[in-house]
């Protein structure tokens, strides 16, 4: 093979840092399910790709080099709060991912942090953690994050869900 030829290839060719990072988007959507050794892996990924932004309360954001698309939703946000894997999407586009992935509008506001949320938990043979509490795909919008959404793999444990349930029974 010539020189030109071997250059035509090689621009070509993925980069090896494209090939490694991992699809955000899907761990998002639960693909694969919610664990910690899954979390850890991206958590791992978005250091080498970017400075977090921690200036959101429990939250740390990291801003991606390069947007990434799916299902025609965009980002370069990624997201760890807690148990949960997600991304900040361009726009108010909750109910949008609620009818695109089966979610379900949620009861609860989260003490007023959410002002359209969705969600779905995960058939029982996808809680990796079921004995601890559940996985769940969420789609939320809020106050706090003006002009993006929320889509995250979100782990809640079983004393956890029991307060907000506990909670939302309890508002008049």
């Amino acid at each position: 093979m010539n020189r030109f030829a071997l250059l035509v290839a090689a621009l070509a060719a993925p980069s090896h840092a494209a090939a490694q990072t991992p699809d955000f988007l899907a761990a998002a959507l639960c693909e694969p399910p919610y664990s910690t050794g899954n979390a850890m892996d991206l958590y791992e990924a978005a250091e080498k790709l970017a400075k977090p932004d921690t200036s959101s309360l429990g939250a740390a954001i990291y801003h991606l080099p390069a947007p990434i698309e799916r299902d025609g939703f965009k980002t370069q946000d990624v997201v760890f709060a807690g148990m949960s894997v997600g991304v900040l999407l361009e726009g108010a586009v909750a109910a949008e991912l609620g009818r695109r992935y089966a979610l379900s509008a949620e009861k609860s506001h989260l003490f007023g942090a959410s002002t359209a949320g969705f969600a779905r938990v995960l058939p029982e043979e996808q809680q990796g953690m079921k004995d601890l509490g559940l996985i769940s795909i969420v789609a939320r919008e809020g106050p706090a994050m003006p002009g993006k959404t929320l889509l995250a793999c979100e782990f809640v444990s079983n004393e956890d869900r029991a307060a907000l349930e506990a909670y939302d029974q309890g508002k008049p």
